[in-house]
């Protein structure tokens, strides 16, 4: 389905589980992602709840016929589709990108949600990601998203997994190429990051029930940016989960979804 944006751009969005469930949960893609990055997740949630996955503007199927979008716009998109299908407190589920887009939301609307869930998280940047993020932009300037995501994998997901793929690296590789990622899209998602100021001051401006969840082998966040978000959200709780990386809804689906019922039963 898709909702209008008041910019006149075309927001892809799914519903899924029980329509007239008491809460709904949406949950904001990764960075190169898209509402299918959900769909080992899902399946624990659509019992006893509303789930609703988003294609922010510039991915997946959402319009990409545009410029760059700040983490406020991002936010704001979300909150009026919100809105339009009647949900007035979710709890907002975020991943990596997602989760920044998730921060913005709950500062900029603390009464329109329920409870935060902020996932391979950062707030700051530091010149080791700083160095990564330029890695990735040269790579898709020179070659494209095949390129990119040669250079992307090692960081996002953990030695770990490629020891034991819940799918295999070279299935996962043909899918993603074949999938159409947009590399000026790409690009002009990335220009958020870049933009962004250091956000930790806005954090204590977070008022409802926050969980953080990072991987102790994530290369791209080690668990010291999740730390720092903990530290300035006033009511938050962190979880490490051992061994895995930074794809937390590849890599840790069970881990992820059993502390996310837990926290918002």
């Amino acid at each position: 389905m898709n909702y209008q944006t008041k910019q006149g751009l075309q927001l892809y969005y799914e519903l899924h589980g029980k329509k007239d469930a008491e809460k709904s949960i949406i949950f904001l893609n990764g960075l190169s992602q898209s509402t299918i990055s959900w769909l080992l997740t899902i399946p624990y949630f659509t019992k006893d709840y509303q789930v609703i996955l988003v294609d922010q503007i510039l991915q997946g199927q959402s319009d990409k016929n545009t410029e760059w979008q700040t983490f406020d716009q991002h936010a704001t998109d979300i909150k009026d589709l919100l809105k339009h299908l009647g949900i007035k407190k979710p709890i907002i589920a975020g991943l990596s990108y997602g989760s920044m887009i998730a921060q913005h939301y709950a500062v900029l609307f603390p009464d329109a949600l329920e409870k935060l869930v902020l996932m391979a998280t950062l707030a700051h940047k530091t010149p080791y990601f700083d160095a990564i993020g330029h890695a990735w932009w040269r790579a898709l300037e020179a070659g494209g998203y095949p390129l990119m995501f040669d250079v992307m994998l090692p960081t996002v997901l953990s030695e770990h997994y490629f020891k034991n793929p819940l799918i295999p690296i070279s299935v996962m590789k043909d899918a993603r190429l074949h999938s159409g990622l947009d590399a000026t899209a790409l690009i002009k998602l990335m220009k958020a990051t870049e933009a962004r100021e250091d956000f930790r001051p806005q954090l204590k401006h977070i008022k409802v029930p926050t969980l953080i969840i990072q991987g102790e082998k994530d290369l791209l966040l080690p668990p010291h940016f999740a730390e720092e978000i903990h530290k300035n959200i006033p009511q938050s709780q962190l979880e490490i989960i051992p061994f895995v990386g930074h794809t937390l809804n590849l890599e840790a689906v069970p881990q992820i979804t059993k502390l996310i019922l837990d926290f918002i039963k």
